[in-house]
């Protein structure tokens, strides 16, 4: 096992790594993507954590479909907390982990049971004598630079591997600022991919089974977060007025309009995203 080595993590992973913490707690998962919810909600029914938990073991059996037969060796980068890891052993896959943060690796470790070699590094900077029938990026392509993406794929798979890709991606290149922002544009990873040596084999959008999961934590947010805020603000505007002043001041500055963001991720994510699963091979002799 490569030897793990200290990384900086920056602070809008940071940030990133509080949520995910939180986001553990609320639904007590392995598992960190936005499920895959099959049947899907019918108008008004209820959305619950634990039809969320179901979507959730659905979408690593969505992800299992798309493996070829004869595929052995697996390395799942951005392997969150070891969901899909879990999966894939399970059915007997040698599977390794990999992601760049501390937080991750203490979760994946205690979830695989120690079975399950656990990589603490960026995806850019991983070199190995290893290579590998099969790369899953599930839900982390975005964070990779689509050329370091098709590049490091293609040097850590043998000939005729594949690449099993599913992830948020832009529609359009418009799209350039807001939640969903650091998510490919579809056409350009595309590109990336077929210059460096990749033939899609399978696709499928499957955006209108993931957007359940946006529903419930803007709903949640909303009934839940929201009013514990109001809570918490009114509490501090009784025994302490002038840090009432102060945070409400904080608040309008840097977090009102992040929050109303959040609150509108369905609609933003139906006018410039999709969410598409496809597998890629690499052409034989690259």
């Amino acid at each position: 096992m490569q030897k793990p080595k200290l990384i900086n993590i920056p602070k809008s992973t940071r940030y990133q790594n509080a949520a995910i913490d939180y986001y553990m707690g609320l639904t007590n998962s392995s598992y960190l993507h936005y499920g895959y919810w099959e049947p899907l909600p019918t108008v008004g029914e209820e959305l619950t954590l634990t039809r969320l938990r179901a979507a959730q073991e659905a979408y690593a059996a969505k992800l299992f479909s798309f493996i070829p037969e004869g595929i052995k060796t697996v390395l799942d980068v951005g392997c969150g907390i070891g969901g899909n890891a879990v999966y894939l052993r399970d059915r007997g896959f040698i599977v390794e982990g990999l992601a760049p943060d501390t937080l991750q690796q203490e979760k994946f470790i205690k979830n695989t049971n120690f079975q399950v070699a656990f990589y603490l590094t960026r995806f850019e900077d991983f070199h190995t004598s290893n290579s590998y029938d099969l790369v899953l990026l599930s839900e982390s392509s975005q964070y990779i630079a689509v050329d370091d993406l098709a590049e490091g794929a293609a040097r850590l798979l043998h000939s005729g591997g594949y690449l099993l890709l599913a992830d948020m991606m832009r529609s359009h290149a418009e799209y350039q600022k807001g939640i969903f922002s650091n998510c490919h544009v579809a056409g350009e990873l595309q590109a990336a991919l077929l210059k460096a040596g990749f033939e899609l084999i399978k696709t499928e959008d499957i955006s209108t089974h993931i957007a359940p999961t946006i529903d419930l934590c803007v709903e949640k947010f909303g009934t839940f977060g929201l009013t514990t805020i109001k809570y918490i603000a009114d509490l501090v505007a009784i025994a302490v007025p002038p840090l009432y002043t102060l945070g409400r001041w904080a608040f309008k500055r840097w977090l009102e309009k992040p929050i109303a963001e959040g609150l509108a991720a369905r609609t933003i994510f139906e006018n410039h995203l999709c969410y598409s699963v496809q597998l890629w091979q690499l052409s034989k002799g690259v």
